[in-house]
């Protein structure tokens, strides 16, 4: 049940009627006509655009089609009044008995309740996290994950068929720097005095790695050669490494679908055959770029190199995909990486990237729009860096990971529902502040406590009625009297619900789950405020001396924790059912 597309088949189909009529004139597009939550709500309880939307290509006053609109409208049993405001916004009221029947589809439906079929069973890859296997997560790579997490189970709830994948960077220089690093971490193992030269990883984290080393292979690498040991190293490490990864996202409760090895598409022709394929299509070049910004002409040295025509689609400049010396760029996996993806046939792609890497948006849309023809559209998302705060000062070291905060260091200081929900408490874009003390407070100031606190609330009052001898099985409250939830306050919390699934639309169609995380917050604030009310209105109480009569009002209230478990569902997040 969405009861805003509900509302707008509504309009539409009484625009038909208008056209039909001759009222209107014909062809026109009614794709840009929408119904939604007026700004203020003294205002109605819905607005259209559809006067202001149609005046222009019809040729007529707006107020004058949305008089006639309203006239239409009011004849519909579910609308009580339909008000022209201004030069033509059309706002409309519905009756008591719409917003007690939301209350009656989310216990018939359960969490499945604002489900929709926007993605129409289509397939699109989420790629989250993707770090460097070289060491444990930080606070950046939490961040990343959440929101990819999150994205995924908002695109998977709103009909999409998602899959969730982890990019493995082991193809580049980084990972013979942690063998490296592994490899004096194994000689520190058989007891020796080792210093770690700059640049390698002297972080704890690979004491352990290094002492695996030396029980698979004893003293075999003890004053070898690099040669010998390095490629050997290079990979027992990498897979080291990616235990820890991966138990490090299962501790944020994060569960990865595919994990892709940049390292496979070297050696395997899949490099060659995506330039080929840029070539075949006349985007493959050789030239010369002109000099960065800012580089003086001295400082530059202008030399032929193997370029993508990413300007053929929508970038800055053409990038370079081979360097001079025959060895493929940075940018040449990266594009084979996604070349494979729009061959494993996903209609959509969604990159998740930290605001570090804002400079290879352009360059990564242009080459997938090369790559499918322009038939696979790729979504970037940045996610803007954490700060973390305790007791009042900004924290910054991890001595088991030498130089950062790791991921495990907040998910052990406040728990994965905590981090996960206070991650989403911002636009991905926005930077975040991430105190230890208030993320744990219990206020309202808190959002995640405040959530929580509505779920555990109902779960208060079902174990209250049960003690009453209420009963309260959901059979029971879906065949309750809804009509006797008449109160301005619970009528507020019942519209409040049948927002749900225009936010679920909403989110994954600009794929901001942090918009369900916001939504999340406003109905806790509605229910907090009818429990509130109940304090001083004791009509407004969930539990009254009649049976039947606090059977409806449980059903509002059960509606309502439903809601939230699906929401906080989509966020990863575990519903309490007390708080302590």
């Amino acid at each position: 049940m969405n009861l805003f597309a509900d509302i707008r088949s509504l309009v539409l189909s009484t625009l038909d009627t208008l056209v039909a009529d001759g009222f209107l004139p014909e062809g026109l597009s009614f794709d840009a006509i929408t119904v939604e939550p007026p700004r203020d709500a003294a205002h109605g309880d819905m607005a259209t655009n559809a006067a202001m939307v149609l005046a222009k290509p019809a040729r007529m006053k707006p107020r004058d089609i949305a008089e006639k609109l309203a006239e239409k409208l009011a004849k519909d049993p579910r609308i009580t009044a339909a008000d022209v405001a201004g030069p033509g916004f059309l706002n409309l009221r519905l009756s008591a008995a719409v917003w007690q029947g939301v209350v009656g589809a989310v216990l018939g439906q359960g969490t499945d309740f604002g489900r929709g079929n926007l993605g129409q069973g289509k397939r699109v890859n989420v790629e989250y996290v993707s770090a460097n296997p070289t060491g444990p997560l930080h606070v950046g790579h939490t961040r990343g994950a959440v929101f990819g997490d999150a994205l995924a189970s908002l695109l998977d709830f709103a009909g999409f068929d998602v899959t969730r994948e982890y990019y493995i960077n082991d193809g580049g220089a980084q990972v013979d720097v942690l063998a490296r690093s592994v490899y004096l971490r194994y000689l520190e193992a058989h007891g020796q005095e080792v210093a770690f030269p700059e640049g390698t990883y002297p972080g704890d984290y690979l004491i352990d790695v290094g002492a695996a080393l030396k029980d698979k292979v004893g003293d075999a690498y003890i004053d070898a050669d690099e040669s010998v040991w390095l490629e050997e190293v290079r990979n027992f490490a990498t897979d080291e490494m990616m235990k820890l990864i991966r138990d490090d996202l299962a501790s944020l409760g994060v569960k990865m679908d595919v994990f892709y090895s940049e390292k496979s598409l070297y050696g395997t022709g899949r490099i060659e055959s995506a330039i080929d394929d840029l070539k075949a299509k006349g985007l493959i070049y050789e030239g010369v770029l002109e000099p960065p910004k800012g580089k003086k002409p001295e400082d530059w040295e202008p030399r032929e190199q193997t370029l993508f025509k990413s300007t053929a689609h929508g970038d800055d400049v053409d990038r370079p995909v081979m360097k001079s010396d025959g060895g493929w760029t940075y940018f040449a996996p990266d594009i084979a990486y996604h070349y494979d993806k729009v061959q494993r046939g996903f209609d959509m792609l969604i990159d998740v990237f930290g605001a570090d890497h804002g400079g290879y948006v352009k360059r990564m849309k242009a080459a997938v729009s090369a790559l499918s023809e322009g038939a696979v559209p790729l979504d970037i998302k940045l996610t803007q860096l954490v700060k973390l705060f305790k007791n009042g000062k900004e924290f910054k070291m991890s001595k088991r990971a030498g130089t950062f905060v790791t991921l495990r260091d907040v998910v052990d200081q406040v728990g994965p529902d905590v981090t996960r929900f206070v991650m989403l408490t911002r636009k991905n874009d926005a930077m975040l502040d991430f105190d230890f003390a208030k993320v744990l407070e219990q206020s309202r100031e808190n959002p995640v406590f405040y959530v929580q606190y509505a779920h555990a609330r109902v779960h208060s009052v079902l174990r209250k009625a049960a003690e009453a001898g209420v009963d309260t099985d959901l059979e029971t409250l879906q065949r309750a009297d809804l009509s006797q939830l008449d109160h301005e306050a619970e009528l507020k919390l019942a519209q409040k619900l049948a927002e749900w699934p225009r936010m679920v639309e909403t989110a994954a169609r600009s794929n901001e789950p942090h918009r369900i995380a916001f939504y999340l917050y406003e109905l806790a604030g509605d229910f907090h405020g009818l429990w509130n009310r109940g304090n001083d209105v004791p009509e407004l109480r969930f539990l009254q001396d009649d049976a039947a009569l606090s059977q409806s009002k449980i059903a509002l209230a059960q509606a309502a924790a439903i809601v939230i478990a699906s929401g906080l569902g989509i966020l990863g997040v575990k519903p309490a059912e007390e708080m302590r």
